[in-house]
């Protein structure tokens, strides 16, 4: 079967698509165009997308499919439209649990960067602007025992309840869209709850239209001013015009982002704070998690090709 990678994977992953499927490759690092995607669909059998790839709604129905699957690389898939894909009999999956893991230690990094200034103070070494220890300098945020908020206890806002609960003595509490009992953590009524009371705010919920901006003003007004937020889940489940405003005016103290809402442009008002932490989207970003995430791909496209039920059907 015709099976187009959008992006290099790793070497092994790309090996055993080439020892499974008739392989191509695009040419090219950048994201897939609206225009490339309408092709590939008429061209291709099967389809492996990566994140910021084009399948929207307009480009998946623009013409007659060829193929039959769209394994996504990646637990995320707001980078596709799935009920257009359906509508034309395109079936779409992704690879959940891969991620897990890697993405929760991002979220610490962030924690801990944000709220012991981490990257003001490796600012201020690289500049050559340190003149030596001081009692009161850079004085931040202790993040062991504090209480920590959650916005979707996913298996990913799970794994991050764990780091902090267990290896820093937090408070766990959290918002879900439905109930869910978890051992050392309490559920509250709403993300209002679980920002008035937090110290730090973590968004770890899904992607896609439904939660589009999802984190707004609302939460960032119920925040505490020494509290920071943290996004490791996509860019735009928050308005980032109404974080910029709550950093700006001081209603929230801090911010660590691996996503952003127009990735991969990062406003100017972000990049001048520096109570801000910046990150190009490391989420998963280590040889074993990119592997693994790329052979769980290729179980969905092989299942497919042996006529067997999708594991990670969307």
């Amino acid at each position: 079967m015709k099976l187009l990678i959008s992006r290099m994977l790793p070497p092994a992953v790309m090996d055993k698509a080439r020892a499974e499927f008739d392989v191509t490759l695009r040419g090219t690092s950048g994201p897939m165009t609206e225009a490339e995607v309408t092709d590939a669909i008429k061209t291709y059998d099967l389809i492996l997308p990566t994140l910021g790839d084009q399948f929207t709604g307009a480009a998946i129905s623009a013409t007659t499919p060829r193929a039959m699957l769209l394994a996504n690389f990646g637990v995320g898939f707001n980078h596709i439209d799935v009920d257009a894909a359906r509508a034309q009999g395109i079936a779409v999956t992704n690879t959940p649990g891969a991620v897990t893991d890697a993405t929760a230690d991002i979220a610490m990094t962030l924690m801990l960067m944000t709220a012991r200034r981490a990257g003001e103070g490796e600012r201020l070494v690289r500049a050559g602007q340190w003149t030596g220890w001081q009692p009161t300098q850079m004085l931040g945020l202790h993040l062991t025992g504090k209480t920590v908020g959650i916005i979707g206890m996913g298996r990913i806002g799970q794994a991050i309840a764990s780091r902090c609960h267990l290896g820093f003595g937090c408070k766990i509490v959290f918002a879900n869209r439905s109930l869910k009992d978890i051992e050392g953590a309490t559920q509250l009524d709403s993300m209002s709850a679980v920002a008035e009371v937090a110290d730090v705010v973590v968004a770890a919920t899904p992607g896609g239209p439904a939660t589009r901006h999802l984190i707004g003003q609302e939460v960032f007004k119920a925040m505490q001013s020494h509290a920071i937020f943290v996004n490791i889940s996509r860019g735009d489940v928050v308005d980032e015009a109404a974080l910029i405003s709550a950093l700006e005016t001081g209603g929230i103290g801090g911010a660590g982002l691996d996503v952003y809402e127009y990735e991969p442009h990062v406003p100017d008002a972000l990049t001048a704070m520096e109570n801000v932490v910046l990150l190009p989207h490391l989420g998963t970003n280590t040889l074993e998690v990119r592997t693994s995430m790329g052979m769980m791909a290729l179980d969905n496209l092989m299942a497919f090709a042996a006529g067997k039920d999708l594991p990670n059907l969307v």
